[in-house]
C-alpha cells in the first residue's frame, strides 16, 4: 500500500505505522539473517565471518557465499526436513480443520447465552503454559501414563501403547495445541452467515448437507483460510512439540535449526533454513494473493 498525496498528513502518517512496524520487525530481521546466511563459519564470537572484509593496502572486499544453499538443495537430510516439515504442518492442519469446524458450527448455532462459556472453554488452555500444557501430554501418552493405565484397567489392551517418540504423538500435540486457532476465526465468519439463505434454501426443498455444501462451506471460507494459515505456518517452524513428544526420529526444520544454531554452532547454514522456511511460507500468501486478484478483476 503506497501513501497516498491527496491524503491529510494525519491519515498518511496512520497509513505509514503499521509499514514501519513490518519494516522494524520483520524486514529488518530478516535482512540479519539473509546476511548471516551468506557469510561463512568461523571459530569465533559471533561464529560468522563479515561480508565486507578489509584486505591489503586498505582496500575492501565483498565475499558472498551460496554454499551453505547449495548444500540445503544437495543434502538429503535438509530436504527430509523440509518435507517433514511440510507434512506434519499439512496433515496437522487438516486435523485441525476436521475436528475445529463442527465445534465452531456448534458454537455459532448455540443458544447466545452458552456461546461465550463456550468459547472460553476452547481459549481456556492459553492460560496456561505452552510447555506445562506439553509436558502434560507427556505424563498421558508415555509408555505408563495415564492412557495406556486407563485402557488397561479397561481390560482393553493388554501391554502398554507405545505412543511416545511417534509421530502420533506429535499430530496429537499439534493438533491440541493449535485447535483453537481454528475455531476462533472459524467461528467469527460463522456469526455472520445470514441465516435467511438457508431458510430461502429449505423453502426451495434443498436438503441440509446440501445447504452446507452450497451456502455455509463457501462463505465460511475466509474462516476455514485464516485457521488454516494460522496453524500451517507456525507448525512450520515448531520446535518444542516435536522435540519432546516425537523424539529424535522426528525431522523437521524447526528442530534442524535448533541443532545448527546451538549444537553445531554453525550460523549461516541454520540462518539459509530460517530463510528456506520463510521462501516456503510466504510463497503459498502470494499465490493466494495472485489468483485472487485475477477472480476480483474476472468477476467484475
Amino acid at each position: 500500500m503506497k501513501l497516498k498525496p491527496g491524503l491529510p498528513p494525519a491519515r498518511n502518517l496512520i497509513i505509514a505505522v503499521p509499514w514501519f512496524w513490518l519494516a522494524l520487525f520483520f524486514l529488518l530481521p530478516f535482512l540479519f539473517v539473509l546476511k548471516i546466511s551468506l557469510s561463512e563459519p568461523t571459530l569465533a564470537q559471533p561464529p560468522y565471518m563479515d561480508l565486507i572484509r578489509e584486505i591489503e593496502d586498505g582496500f575492501v572486499t565483498l565475499v558472498i557465499n551460496f554454499s551453505n544453499y547449495q548444500l540445503l538443495l544437495e543434502d538429503s537430510l535438509y530436504l527430509s526436513a523440509l518435507w517433514g516439515s511440510l507434512k506434519v504442518a499439512g496433515i496437522s492442519t487438516l486435523f485441525c480443520l476436521l475436528i475445529g469446524y463442527p465445534m465452531a458450527y456448534a458454537i455459532a448455532r448455540s443458544p447466545v447465552h452458552w456461546r461465550l462459556p463456550l468459547l472460553m472453554l476452547i481459549i481456556l488452555p492459553f492460560w496456561t503454559s505452552f510447555l506445562i500444557r506439553i509436558y502434560a501430554w507427556i505424563g498421558i501418552l508415555k509408555t505408563n501414563g495415564l492412557l495406556n493405565n486407563l485402557l488397561m484397567g479397561m481390560g482393553l489392551i493388554d501391554s502398554p501403547l507405545e505412543i511416545m517418540h511417534t509421530p502420533i504423538a506429535v499430530y496429537i500435540g499439534v493438533v491440541y495445541n493449535y485447535l483453537p486457532f481454528v475455531v476462533l476465526p472459524l467461528y467469527a465468519t460463522l456469526i455472520r452467515l445470514d441465516l435467511t439463505l438457508l431458510e430461502a434454501a429449505a423453502d426451495l426443498g434443498c436438503r441440509p448437507w446440501k445447504q452446507f455444501l452450497l451456502i455455509t462451506l463457501p462463505l465460511s471460507m475466509p474462516g476455514v483460510l485464516a485457521g488454516s494459515m494460522l496453524v500451517f505456518i507456525p507448525v512450520m517452524g515448531e520446535f518444542v512439540i516435536p522435540d519432546l513428544l516425537g523424539g529424535p526420529n522426528t525431522l523437521m526444520l524447526g528442530k534442524l535449526m535448533w541443532t545448527e544454531f546451538f549444537s553445531n554452532k554453525d550460523w549461516p547454514l541454520a540462518s539459509s533454513l530460517a530463510a528456506l522456511l520463510l521462501v516456503a511460507l510466504i510463497l503459498p500468501f502470494v499465490l493466494l494473493r495472485h489468483f485472487e486478484r485475477r477472480a476480483e478483476e474476472a468477476s467484475t
